[in-house]
């Protein structure tokens, strides 16, 4: 799949930021000191998800001169994945196609996102299906177990209690 990703920082005089782009496995996949405007992309084979960090640092000594109007930034920022990032644009004027099969192509790329998408979702359902059960089987022999003991414990009960009552004279 394929990941786009614009982004616009305002610019402050002395206060660089820096733009990340990380997987969940802790892989850089985009790294900018003294990021302004720019364009990141990249191809990932599966689903994940993605930690875009914005960084500006105030240098040493400066934070109590700067006041917080100098010190903000603004940031625009566009992300887009799958059948988004493709220019079909480009795409017609290269193959000269005709306005009618850009859009087809368009859409059976949609379709064909869509599909994909549908079986990535078959198969988290069917993931969080076992996942469910499994917790429920658990939960079924904790309570078991939790009502075995406290019968156990009440047998007991019952049972030292009339050995002490007996004990006391109490009862024959």
């Amino acid at each position: 799949m394929m990941v786009t990703g614009d982004y616009d920082i305002t610019v402050r005089p002395g206060l660089p930021t820096h733009v990340e782009v990380k997987d969940t496995k802790g892989h850089t996949l985009f790294n900018k000191e003294d990021a302004t405007k720019g364009r990141f992309a990249f191809t990932t084979e599966e689903f994940d998800i993605f930690d875009i960090c914005f960084e500006t640092k105030t240098p040493h000594g400066q934070q109590q001169h700067l006041s917080p109007h100098h010190t903000t930034k603004e940031v625009t920022f566009t992300i887009k994945h799958g059948v988004e990032t493709k220019d079909y644009d480009a795409l017609a004027k290269a193959n000269k196609l005709k306005p009618l099969e850009v859009e087809l192509s368009r859409l059976e790329d949609l379709s064909t996102a869509i599909v994909s998408d549908f079986a990535y979702m078959k198969e988290r359902e069917e993931e969080m299906r076992n996942t469910n059960e499994s917790t429920n089987n658990k939960v079924l022999y904790f309570s078991i177990f939790s009502m075995g003991c406290l019968m156990s414990l009440a047998i007991w009960q019952v049972l030292y209690l009339r050995r002490y009552f007996k004990a006391k004279k109490l009862i024959d």
